[in-house]
């Protein structure tokens, strides 16, 4: 991976997108459906594209939208649907065409008081809270965001009445009707102008932000953290949070201090990622850099993405954790400060995530289930309450409540960032310090992730990585014990290969969220191990791409 010499530092003016120019796109632009890119196409988490390319017109969302529409009415989904959205340029557009389609086909739709924005697990929570002990009349909802993806991109996400992201079943139905849609000219598209359509009976206004923040105490220990006067820094990074941290601060009598309010669509205030792109990634030290500077003026300082569906956090002790270090360490916590948990609760992992969470589940006697990247596969165990804890490498978290049912079955960012606070409040030690000490029992993990670009042909190939493309036997000096295509919790493919060894891992899969490829490597032996691990790991991705 090429690290850009702009990596890290203050986005120059040069960069930043045009707002205007971008929005005109949106409006002004028509997809080609001939043209495989500007088709709609549903990754790991919605459809995602920039209007500059034509992957995310105003066409897309009218198209996607009534798709979902025609899903509702299929499925006999007749409750409320709650739409939220970032700060990205293009969810204001993207949200006022969906209202329209929305309101055209007379869905009970729930927008937000005073126009704010929503975060994407205050929506999840919403969808279940609602739903909870109904049999009929259940919700779902929309979250318009590309999450941590750079300014001028946009994000269409359906979450179905279990308030996480829609399975694969139901994103291909609605990526086959909208293409239908885009192809056909938009023919049996409903609308009704945006003005008429925040008039009509069935458009609501709801508080998102209360609702969220006033069931928080149901899910952690804000007492102790109140109690303690630990001082927390919260960076919203401009994202859908920016406005909830005051309100959890003053509700819950905190010592958090919010560093930054400002939104700006252009997310001039990142500093730049490794590829030289503003990128809102929590788990990037090129991109948290300002999050970093916070290390000595907070016990603990907090950062989460555009749509706060992830977390970052830095310790006085280590600065910014690892996002593997962070899930070990909250597992470890959990695990012996939720009482009112399950005995026999599993912890959910992806398959590219950190060995440590493994080690660190089995020192605890409790299960492990490993399933490909994407926040779907967890959804069912964590409406059940079979699922503890779940987490993802790219620092996407969630938990269950204190009394062990369901809190939300999408993301969230603010819960893993108040855990730190209280972690710290009651071991006496942050979450850097924790980690250092399973370290020190269980073994120190090196870790790396590198990325690429990737056309769509190259991102298909890697895709279809089989085992019989693997001749070798060792990989970095030791025997491969395990090939693996299908994950092992779920036996669902992982779109990709991940080769194990006693002390290490390699994987390699596409992006599907960008048009990227991502090796993945992890090794108990060290650097130069893992050095070893990524080679050879690189030889495999190139040959597949040939």
């Amino acid at each position: 991976m090429e690290i850009n010499s702009a990596a890290g530092k203050p986005a120059d003016p040069s960069i930043l997108v045009n707002i205007p120019r971008l929005i005109t796109a949106y409006y002004a632009q028509q997809p080609d459906v001939s043209v495989a890119a500007q088709k709609v196409a549903f990754g790991t988490s919605g459809h995602r594209g920039s209007s500059f390319s034509n992957s995310f017109n105003e066409w897309h969302i009218l198209a996607i939208t009534q798709a979902i529409c025609l899903y509702r009415k299929h499925q006999k989904i007749e409750g409320p649907l709650f739409l939220g959205i970032d700060t990205h340029a293009l969810s204001e557009p993207a949200a006022v065409t969906a209202l329209e389609v929305l309101a055209a086909n007379e869905v009970q739709v729930m927008i937000a008081e005073n126009n704010e924005y929503t975060p994407t697990p205050a929506v999840s929570h919403a969808i279940l809270t609602y739903n909870k002990d109904r049999k009929e009349g259940l919700a779902d909802g929309i979250v318009i965001t590309p999450s941590h993806n750079p300014p001028d991109d946009g994000g269409f996400k359906y979450n179905p009445t279990n308030g996480g992201p829609a399975g694969t079943e139901i994103t291909q139905w609605v990526e086959k009707k909208a293409n239908e849609f885009l192809e056909n000219k938009l023919q049996g598209v409903k609308r009704m102008l945006y003005e008429k359509a925040l008039r009509v009976s069935t458009t609501h206004r709801f508080d998102y932000l209360n609702h969220y923040v006033n069931d928080l105490k149901n899910v952690l220990n804000l007492d102790i953290i109140r109690d303690s006067k630990i001082l927390i820094g919260a960076d919203p990074l401009g994202g859908a949070g920016v406005h909830y941290w005051g309100p959890i601060a003053d509700r819950y009598k905190l010592n958090l201090k919010v560093v930054s309010d400002i939104v700006d669509p252009t997310f001039r205030f990142m500093s730049v990622d490794w590829d030289g792109k503003i990128r809102m990634d929590p788990s990037s030290p090129y991109a948290m850099q300002r999050l970093i500077g916070m290390k000595d003026k907070y016990d603990i300082s907090v950062a989460c993405d555009t749509d706060h569906d992830r977390h970052s956090i830095v310790t006085k002790s280590v600065g910014l954790m690892p996002p593997n270090h962070y899930l070990a360490t909250c597992i470890f916590y959990l695990l012996q400060h939720r009482p009112a948990w399950k005995s026999n609760v599993a912890i959910g992992k992806t398959v590219v995530s950190s060995r440590m969470i493994d080690r660190v589940t089995k020192k605890l006697n409790h299960a492990l289930y490993e399933v490909p990247v994407g926040f779907k596969w967890f959804v069912d165990g964590l409406i059940d309450g079979s699922l503890g804890f779940v987490g993802e490498e790219s620092a996407g978290a969630s938990f269950i409540r204190l009394n062990g049912e369901v809190w939300t079955t999408d993301k969230d960012g603010f819960i893993p960032a108040l855990l730190a606070a209280e972690m710290t409040a009651t071991l006496n030690k942050d979450p850097g310090e924790i980690y250092k000490g399973l370290a020190a029992e269980l073994g120190e993990s090196t870790y790396d992730r590198v990325e690429a670009a990737a056309t769509p042909e190259q991102k298909a190939k890697l895709s279809k990585l089989n085992p019989d493309q693997i001749t070798q036997k060792t990989m970095a000096g030791e025997k491969i014990t395990g090939v693996l295509t299908r994950a092992p919790g779920n036996q669902a493919p992982i779109g990709g290969l991940k080769l194990e060894t006693e002390n290490g891992w390699i994987a390699a899969r596409p992006s599907g969220t960008e048009n990227i490829y991502k090796i993945y490597a992890e090794s108990f032996l060290g650097r130069d191990h893992l050095n070893l691990m990524l080679q050879e790991a690189q030889a495999i991705v190139d040959a597949a791409l040939k």
